[in-house]
């Protein structure tokens, strides 16, 4: 692939594959593609974060869980759409914005939900989500490889859209600075609270909770 995944407008023909996919709980037959990331499989970062966030929510600071699953969840950077895809299956009625900078990552994530039947999953670039929207969770594999700079402005534009008693789970490989980008969180968000929700195979979900 001679352009990164965050690319605006991938090179390369747009030749739609299915794959074979685990996601909140079932097998699922989804498109992906080139030009996107991990179009070949569901991606480990991907995986370890999906499989933590029940026990990441269990363990999490007090609040009204019942509220918080009801309000629009944000999947930031959305690729072919497996985090808003499983949020959407797992809770049908919740509204879900799955936003990318790639178009080509944007027309796949519609083409999945539509084929799963989730009429809930709303997908957009993200200088289309309306101005006043609140998330009452983001979950989001971030593009680490777009530079620390890059990064910090694609949190500083979304963590502040957690509404009151909100929480956020990222997930980051060890190797790529998760501990860094932690501490970074913290001290720019001081109102968050921040901490480590979990850990595996050498990638650690980040919580923090407004």
């Amino acid at each position: 692939m001679n352009q990164h995944y965050f690319s605006e407008s991938p090179a390369g023909d747009f030749t739609p594959r299915e794959i074979e996919v685990e996601l909140a709980g079932g097998v699922h037959r989804v498109v992906t593609s080139g030009g996107v990331f991990s179009p070949e499989h569901l991606d480990r970062g991907t995986e370890v974060l999906l499989r933590a966030l029940p026990a990441a929510d269990a363990v999490g600071a007090a609040g009204d869980g019942a509220a918080r699953a009801a309000g629009p969840l944000l999947d930031i950077g959305c690729g072919w759409g497996p985090i808003a895809l499983a949020a959407a299956l797992e809770t049908p009625d919740r509204e879900v914005w799955a936003v990318d900078v790639n178009e080509r990552s944007r027309e796949l994530t519609r083409m999945n939900a539509e084929r799963l039947g989730l009429g809930t999953v709303r997908v957009a670039a993200p200088e289309d989500v309306p101005a006043a929207l609140e998330f009452t969770e983001i979950r989001s594999n971030p593009p680490i490889r777009v530079g620390k700079e890059a990064l910090h402005g694609i949190l500083r534009q979304w963590l502040p859209r957690l509404a009151p008693g909100g929480v956020a789970h990222l997930v980051v490989a060890k190797h790529l600075g998760a501990d860094s980008l932690q501490r970074w969180i913290a001290q720019e968000f001081p109102a968050l609270v921040v901490d480590r929700a979990a850990r595996s195979k050498g990638f650690h979900v980040i919580r923090a909770q407004a």
